[in-house]
């Protein structure tokens, strides 16, 4: 054929780094703490609210286009129980195929060809293809380190810097993936206050919401002043329920948004994971004692890594929320976070993955890796003692 198969707008995109790891440990038998998935399964009467809606015939045909009421209105009860923010089930949610496809059928229905998308880099690699799908462009926001917190930080002077007449909405996400950056209120208070300003939408992945560490707070932005009717908000239940294969992800935001997001969402799925909804909906009215004690389990594991990896001669960005820990591998000698992973496995078998797959700049994430700790605790002792063959 005398011209590329695959579109200009996804050229750039090939296997993603996940598969591509991933694949890597599966040949090598290493620990991958690459890819952000558990080891074990969420709760046990979760699980078995699936198998019941199975047996009793709930979900096994399509289920309603904007998902099944009984999850709707779990998704409303949960917004307004934990953050105040009231949402009508009928008319302000959206149940979609994980968070993933939110995204995809936010940015999709949202942007026009050249409309331009700011976007916190590091960003989950999902973001550049789907504002590239939508026919957007990219300005990314970079997180940078501070060598002396060892942390992550926004720019708000380069935020701001960054809107111009092209830009059409903002793609936020905290807890920040791969920083495990928590934005704070005053952050937040001043991205609010721009997007009034300029009259941006804001589309904000909160999928990690239940996993903020050490007495610190999650902050929805769509609770901010003038935030509530220019706000989508993405959530899922992979993440907090460890049922990450179910795909079950949804939308809240003001009726002229989910309407939006609806019409770009139902070409894509359709409709998805029906008899998964049901467990769903029960696993979000869940006592608070279990997000509480999923919160402590991380973020003990996360201690565990963390210290780990210190030892072992990286240097370790502590992160306040999320699954992940970016570290510097400078301190080992290394400055290519690529050939640094796609070794590591023959090395020490462990995977993790190069934070430069996370940034459009790669020299800016270049000595950065991030591994994942929603692991088993003797998983989590056993990639730290193979890791520390690596101490200078």
């Amino acid at each position: 054929m005398g011209r590329p198969l695959l579109n200009r707008r996804l050229s750039a995109f090939g296997t993603t780094i996940f598969a591509e790891m991933s694949a890597l440990a599966a040949t090598t038998g290493s620990i991958n703490l690459g890819q952000g998935f558990p080891d074990t399964d969420g709760p046990d009467e979760v699980r078995e609210a699936a198998v019941r809606a199975l047996r009793d015939g709930h979900g096994n045909q399509y289920p309603p286009g904007p998902g099944i009421p009984e999850l709707r209105t779990a998704i409303a009860e949960h917004q307004q129980r934990r953050y105040g923010l009231p949402y009508d089930p009928d008319r302000e949610v959206l149940v979609t195929a994980g968070a993933t496809e939110a995204i995809a059928a936010s940015l999709l229905a949202l942007l026009e060809p050249g409309d331009e998308v700011i976007a916190l880099e590091p960003y989950y690699d999902s973001y550049a293809a789907c504002i590239a799908m939508a026919g957007g462009t990219r300005v990314p926001v970079t997180l940078r380190p501070d060598p002396e917190s060892l942390t992550y930080r926004l720019d708000l002077d380069e935020l701001r810097a960054a809107v111009t007449d092209r830009t059409r909405l903002i793609l936020l996400n905290s807890p920040h993936n791969p920083t495990g950056t928590v934005l704070t209120r005053d952050e937040l208070a001043a991205v609010a206050e721009l997007a009034c300003e300029r009259d941006l939408l804001v589309v904000t992945d909160e999928v990690y919401e239940h996993l903020v560490f050490d007495g610190g707070e999650h902050h929805p932005i769509a609770g901010f002043p003038g935030m509530r009717e220019r706000t989508v908000t993405i959530g899922s239940a992979g993440k907090t329920f460890s049922f990450t294969g179910w795909k079950v992800g949804w939308v809240t935001a003001a009726p002229e948004l989910v309407t939006a997001v609806r019409s770009a969402k139902q070409f894509l799925t359709y409709v998805s994971a029906g008899p998964f909804q049901y467990a769903v909906a029960e696993a979000l009215r869940l006592p608070d004692s279990y997000f509480d004690a999923l919160r402590e389990d991380l973020g003990v594991k996360r201690d565990v890594l963390s210290a780990g990896l210190a030892e072992s001669g990286f240097r370790v960005f502590r992160p306040s929320g999320t699954y992940f820990v970016t570290t510097d591998i400078r301190p080992l000698g290394e400055s290519d976070g690529f050939a640094f992973c796609r070794a590591l496995p023959e090395r020490c078998g462990v995977v993790a993955i190069p934070n430069a797959v996370f940034y459009d700049h790669q020299d800016e994430g270049a000595p950065f890796v991030r591994f994942a700790f929603c692991k088993r605790t003797e998983v989590l002792e056993e990639a730290v003692t193979r890791l520390k063959q690596l101490a200078p």
